[in-house]
């Protein structure tokens, strides 16, 4: 019989111990002598009052984001407002990406009425929103104060995350809603009598 020595058992037992459980099963039946059986293989049919455990480690599921990131996200949302403008969209995408700020992408062109009254009838791309802040162009030293301020972190703990949403679909009028206006123009023309 092979003897190994407890200074190679026991950290190799700690190791073992040390890896995350997975997933498994585990079987509870009573034999045919009336005794009861533990074991991580299915029973034979002779078996009675036959149990299936699901055994899982004892992990604690978090979020991926630190929780100072996962409150700055939720108090102060990032859009940024890009086009194929170039360098300057380029460089705020990337600044972005490089501090790990999950942010929303949006195309001004997409609803061009929607972005003009957001930015009260400027045009400058890029243009970043934090939470209500608005800040127009690309400058670093002015986006990290205010990204800083918001609680967003100064270096990417994870890689940013960019939601694109789909761009608006045009307001469509309804069939009737065209000839409804056709018919009013019509009954206020004043009828004219036949042969005069």
């Amino acid at each position: 019989m092979i003897r190994l020595a407890p200074a190679i058992v026991l950290p190799l037992l700690g190791l073992l111990w040390a890896l995350p459980a997975t997933a498994a099963q585990l079987y509870r039946w009573v034999d045919d002598k009336g005794r009861v059986e533990w074991r991580d293989t299915p029973p034979p049919t002779s078996a009675k009052k036959v149990e299936k455990r699901e055994i899982s480690g004892s992990v604690i599921e978090t979020s991926t984001l630190p929780y100072g990131t996962q409150l700055a996200i939720r108090n102060f949302p990032v859009t940024l407002y890009v086009t194929a403008c170039g360098e300057g969209c380029d460089k705020a995408k990337a600044h972005l990406q490089k501090r790990g700020i999950p942010y929303t992408l949006r195309n001004p062109q997409d609803d061009m009425d929607s972005f003009k009254k957001l930015t009260g009838g400027g045009l400058e791309i890029p243009f970043l929103l934090i939470g209500s802040q608005q800040l127009k162009g690309y400058e670093p030293g002015a986006w990290d104060s205010a990204l800083d301020t918001a609680g967003y972190p100064r270096s990417a703990a994870i890689p940013a995350t960019v939601t694109t949403p789909p761009p608006p679909k045009p307001a469509v009028k309804p069939a009737g809603a065209a000839a409804a206006v056709a018919q009013p123009a019509a009954a206020a023309r004043p009828a004219t009598a036949a042969g005069k």
